[in-house]
């Protein structure tokens, strides 16, 4: 691997920033696909990329403690500003030393702005110029969340990388639509970058555009005129094929800067992962391995397993012979289904111990294989398992 020094500071387009607490570094890159192996430096620590950053939503990865979280070896996870706003409260967080303290995290973190989670409330919302005016779905009581506000909650949360606010529709919103909508989330994006400090967080640029191809690349050139520490793809898994997200993503993940980060926001399943890596990719997050494994959904070596299945209940098997998480090493595939099926807490810690400590080994296996230019042959193994029509295997015999 080549160990390039860290990137200049900002000379792209007319905006300018200070150098940023958070660095990027460029190691290497696949010979035959697109897949880029990095590191990422913040206050908190060093992260390896690609990497898959496990989402604790409230302050925490559901069902797990932070020292589960550690002991799997996640570098960094997630916080939600929406949530966080809402309850406990970005002053009362912050008034208790900002979210690392408050939690117990010791490691990199990122927040994201709020403006999914916003956009997703439909009728309880309006989007203006302003901002976005929302009803909590807590107490129906009224919010406005403008690109300053939400720049103001996230610094005050204290995450090493914060998110711009930006609007996040549906992707099969007309194309009208998207036109207004991408207009009004760069103006926001200047709005967030005249509100961020530049003290102990990093600002990240989001480009939207859907599935237009076209939009996609007016949109991120818009984006990276403004010299940020890193840039992100939002906008995708909102209703469209998988096979749509693919090749937008192929398209635009290289029209961002190769000297930044590169976060593909809210994807996915292994396969989107491993896809979309080749296609240059160097951050995720999604719910889906704590979603599924809180119903029992659990992700292996030969596919998916749905422990309440009849065929477990005297299985005495691990879950996946070659996994060698806690889960797998110490219980039977019957034991998972009495405690899932007898709705015992414990069912949801030992599947999300699994399902995150498989996301995780994942993106190790990634970072090896770039490292020896086999990615290729990765990306071909991680198909055989979880290409439509193999996902079940593991539930087929």
């Amino acid at each position: 691997m080549t160990d390039p020094s860290p990137p200049p500071s900002a000379k792209r387009g007319d905006a300018r920033v200070e150098p940023s607490l958070v660095r990027f570094e460029l190691l290497h890159v696949d010979a035959t696909t697109g897949a880029r192996r990095g590191r990422l430096y913040t206050p908190h620590g060093t992260v390896e990329t690609p990497v898959f950053m496990p989402v604790g939503t409230a302050g925490s990865v559901k069902a797990l403690s932070q020292s589960d979280v550690e002991a799997l070896g996640a570098e960094i996870i997630l916080g939600n500003t929406y949530h966080l706003m809402l309850r406990p409260g970005e002053a009362l967080i912050g008034a208790l030393g900002g979210l690392h303290r408050f939690i117990g995290w010791n490691r990199s973190m990122l927040t994201d702005s709020g403006g999914f989670q916003v956009f997703s409330l439909a009728e309880k919302r309006k989007i203006t110029e302003e901002g976005a005016r929302f009803q909590s779905h807590l107490d129906g009581a009224y919010h406005l969340l403008t690109p300053e506000r939400s720049i103001e909650i996230q610094e005050t949360l204290g995450a090493d990388i914060i998110m711009a606010f930006d609007e996040c529709p549906p992707a099969r919103s007309e194309r009208a639509y998207f036109e207004q909508s991408l207009s009004r989330t760069t103006r926001w994006l200047h709005r967030c970058v005249r509100a961020w400090s530049r003290e102990r967080s990093s600002l990240f640029g989001i480009v939207q555009g859907g599935l237009h191809l076209d939009l996609r690349r007016r949109h991120a050139e818009e984006v990276c005129a403004v010299d940020l520490p890193g840039y992100a793809l939002g906008g995708y898994s909102v209703g469209e094929e998988p096979a749509q997200m693919h090749e937008g993503v192929a398209h635009t993940a290289p029209l961002l800067p190769k000297e930044r980060p590169r976060y593909l926001m809210g994807v996915g399943t292994p396969l989107d992962l491993a896809i979309c890596v080749a296609a240059g990719v160097d951050m995720f997050d999604c719910v889906l391995p704590t979603r599924t494994a809180r119903n029992g959904l659990l992700f292996t070596s030969r596919g998916k397993v749905v422990i309440k299945n009849a065929r477990y209940l005297r299985d005495e098997g691990p879950l996946d012979p070659a996994c060698d998480c806690y889960t797998c090493r110490t219980h039977s595939r019957a034991y998972l289904r009495h405690l899932f099926m007898a709705k015992e807490i414990t069912a949801l810690r030992l599947n999300t111990l699994h399902n995150l400590h498989f996301f995780l080994g994942l993106m190790a296996r990634a970072r090896r294989s770039i490292e020896e230019d086999r990615y290729a042959a990765f990306l071909r193994e991680v198909r055989e398992v979880w290409a439509p029509g193999a996902a079940q295997a593991a539930d087929e015999g």
